[in-house]
């Protein structure tokens, strides 16, 4: 179930900073006809440090609707609060969501101990499985390879997504959990490195823009073919980057934007459209790949 290009989809908000359902769907149903094997619904890319619980548990709620059993979607649930995510996780149980997506905590810098307890209780609240998150870049706390295999002594405690971008931190990790314990790159940059390695696939930013091609990429790294892999990566690695000009997702929506994906490229304050040097790089790019005319 958690193999494969899984899109870490943006939340669409209009003009006036309302959720744009309708764009919603039309998002959902791009990903099912471009081949994403999923759907990561409001992680961290779906502004969910801004998006208020109802709203979050609504925005997860429809976009199982909208995929209507043709893709699995996982609903991000992860707070620096343990109680918060223990909510999170409870009121999107019943949605239909396949799983949770938990990201270490952030701003506290909680130690690997607490990181322990932390997803241990989230874990216990839920007969769902829940993979782990850990984005040290953007959390500060760094949950260690060690931490992980202890963790995945819990029989809902399923995977990790790793966004270190370093592929060693892979390696120390493969080396200490079950065979069947899922790793998911959420670092595109090096994503094709890590399922050459033999990750499982990726939870990707750059699914929301070319999800077909990023799915036929982990396709042929699970067929063995690293050289196809590769030359599918190639072609998007100016994407990759042009995505991270100004912190994520605020490229992403723009690009969506311009493809016609989202009436508004609205985020939620504290973040703001790019640039006018970054939305111009990021066209630039797009039109370099063929995504733009």
């Amino acid at each position: 179930m958690f193999k494969g290009s899984f899109v870490a989809l943006v939340t669409p908000m209009t003009a006036s900073g309302d959720v744009d359902y309708p764009a919603l769907e039309k998002l959902v149903k791009f990903h099912r006809d471009q081949g994403s094997h999923g759907i990561v619904s409001v992680g961290t890319t779906g502004e969910s440090a801004t998006l208020p619980f109802e709203e979050h548990i609504d925005v997860v709620k429809r976009t199982v609707e909208f995929a209507d059993g043709a893709l699995p979607v996982i609903a991000g649930s992860g707070a620096n609060s343990t109680a918060e995510a223990i909510y999170l996780s409870e009121q999107l149980a019943p949605t239909g969501v396949a799983g949770f997506l938990s990201v270490v905590p952030y701003y506290n810098k909680p130690q690997q101990r607490g990181m322990v307890a932390h997803f241990n209780a989230i874990a216990d609240a839920t007969d769902l499985p829940v993979l782990l998150y850990n984005v040290p870049g953007r959390t500060v706390a760094d949950m260690l390879p060690e931490t992980v295999a202890t963790l995945a002594q819990h029989p809902r405690i399923v995977g990790l997504k790793d966004a270190t971008g370093d592929i060693q931190r892979l390696k120390d990790t493969q080396a200490l959990v079950p065979e069947d314990f899922v790793l998911l790159s959420g670092d595109d940059l090096t994503s094709q490195a890590f399922l050459a390695e033999g990750g499982h696939g990726v939870i990707s930013v750059t699914a929301n823009i070319l999800p077909a091609a990023m799915s036929q990429m982990c396709e042929a790294a699970f067929g063995g073919d690293h050289d196809v892999a590769a030359q599918l990566d190639a072609k998007m690695q100016a994407l990759h980057e042009a995505l991270f000009i100004e912190p994520n997702p605020v490229m992403p929506k723009w690009a969506l934007f311009k493809m016609g994906l989202l009436q508004s490229p609205e985020l939620r304050l504290p973040l703001v459209t790019p640039e006018l040097a970054h939305q111009k790089r990021l066209e630039e790019v797009m039109r370099n790949i063929g995504v733009l005319a």
